[in-house]
């Protein structure tokens, strides 16, 4: 592809497939269970199961902050994977978080993200935060993710990524 050519967009089927083993290789991902719903143009759904061992106030049983935090750190992280033509590591620069409610004890959680836009240098993303069994939203977040595209190795990741073997 030369230099004036843009690159082919890619299906909501592959945007899926590429987040999912993105995740599958996150070991925080794991251990919390976070799993992607959905994923297509405007963005991704991404589930964070309620677990005891994530409670952080054992009074109410509300999750912990943190794992909230990691969520929508995620799920924005992992939309910029799929907004991008090609894989790319893009640390996150900044993480604005409102936290609205706690969440209800025993409900799990859906993080809605969306890019909002890609420059040459940064890529811009917010994420929303649900409870699944009523919408009621408990924290959204602002995100800044930085490209290091003249950084990029060739990485097993990367390849893994794109489709190859891990």
């Amino acid at each position: 592809m030369g230099n004036n050519e843009t690159p082919e967009p890619i299906s909501d089927l592959e945007r899926c497939e590429r987040a999912t083993r993105f995740i599958s290789v996150l070991r925080h991902c794991q251990v919390l269970g976070i799993s992607l719903v959905s994923a297509d143009a405007d963005g991704l759904v991404m589930k964070l199961p309620y677990a005891p061992e994530l409670i952080g106030n054992p009074v109410t049983g509300a999750l912990h902050g943190g794992s909230l935090t990691t969520l929508m750190d995620t799920a924005c992280g992992t939309a910029v994977v799929n907004a991008l033509p090609g894989f790319e590591l893009c640390p996150t620069l900044d993480l604005r978080v409102d936290y609205m409610r706690s969440a209800r004890s025993g409900q799990n959680l859906l993080a809605y993200a969306s890019i909002q836009r890609v420059t040459s240098t940064v890529v811009f993303a917010d994420c929303r935060v649900m409870q699944e069994n009523d919408g009621e939203l408990i924290a959204k977040c602002c995100a800044t993710f930085m490209r290091l595209t003249h950084l990029q190795p060739a990485s097993a990741l990367a390849s893994g990524v794109r489709g190859g073997s891990l």
